[in-house]
């Protein structure tokens, strides 16, 4: 690629705009703290920069690229909505740099929380799969059973979870373990209906040549069986994982005295508005993470497709 190519970009000019906004008067009683919107921005330009000077190809400069120009976007629109134009009301919506220092300064705090709901989520999520998968190929491996199985899957997986909250504070000894529970109960049953639906679709050929082979049950199930409905196993765990985010927020929202949902509940009440946006914004991008993270172990594990 050309130097033209790889570094005249729109996000680069929008970077410029963003710089140039700064010099425009405050609309704000209060500071705008726009060194940090400011020092944010150069993070993302300094990335793309690295990431214009590595690209093999046109295709893959592209993403960070158009990822960069959304956020300089969002960054502009914020800024002139808040300290250059004060069109929001201050209280509610701080200037982007307001919200980034906050940022900074929690940074210990955030940490904290984000390792309680991850180690909630894990709990909850890993018990689901170790739970689900197996039960799903044996059940699945029988097609009459297995298409009883799935109806029955789909119809208890279509109540909501956090109706078994009371049951759990009633039968459980803590608010962890209710949380747990709750979450396992989110992914279970995706997981369990993606991998039915997986082994009950396995082409015929496949399975024909397995027994032809004379494989045992054990490797018919795991070895062969398995890989073949991980796509569905894949799109059943990507539900329950989805689910499982939505209903740990809001369960600590509720009950719990750590986590992101509670950071967000708790500084919403006392009416810091900043904190919450920050609380929103790390949620967004943790969430973000770990689907990035998930996608990217199921490639790998697609990978022969």
């Amino acid at each position: 690629m050309t130097l033209k190519t790889r570094f005249c970009k729109t996000a680069h000019l929008l970077f410029i705009l963003f710089l140039a906004i700064q010099f425009l008067p405050n609309q704000i009683s209060k500071p705008d703290a726009a060194a940090y919107a400011v020092g944010f921005a150069a993070a993302v330009e300094l990335l793309l920069l690295i990431a214009s000077a590595t690209a093999k190809k046109r295709a893959g400069l592209n993403l960070p690229a158009d990822i960069a120009a959304f956020l300089y976007v969002l960054l502009i629109a914020w800024t002139l909505a808040t300290a250059k134009g004060n069109l929001l009301k201050e209280m509610l919506f701080p200037p982007p740099g307001v919200v980034f220092q906050q940022c900074a300064e929690d940074i210990p705090q955030l940490l904290g929380h984000i390792g309680s709901s991850l180690a909630l989520i894990a709990q909850g999520y890993l018990l689901a799969l170790a739970a689900a998968v197996p039960l799903g190929l044996a059940l699945g491996y029988s097609v009459r059973v297995g298409s009883a199985a799935t109806y029955i899957a789909k119809f208890l997986g279509a109540i909501p979870p956090v109706v078994y909250i009371p049951y759990g504070i009633a039968l459980l000894p803590s608010f962890r373990a209710v949380s747990v529970l709750v979450i396992f109960l989110a992914s279970f049953w995706p997981i369990l209906a993606g991998t039915m639906s997986g082994v009950l679709y396995v082409e015929q050929r496949i399975l024909d040549s397995a027994r032809a082979l004379n494989v045992g049950r054990g490797t018919m199930l795991f070895r062969i069986i398995l890989s073949a409905a991980l796509p569905q196993i894949f799109i059943g765990c990507g539900q329950g994982l989805t689910v499982s985010f939505i209903l740990l927020t809001s369960a600590e929202m509720i009950g719990a005295r750590s986590g992101m949902g509670f950071y967000v509940k708790n500084y919403s009440d006392l009416g810091n508005y900043t904190r919450t946006i920050v609380g929103v914004l790390v949620i967004g991008v943790v969430i973000s993470v770990v689907f990035f993270l998930f996608n990217k172990l199921q490639k790998f594990l697609l990978r022969w497709k």
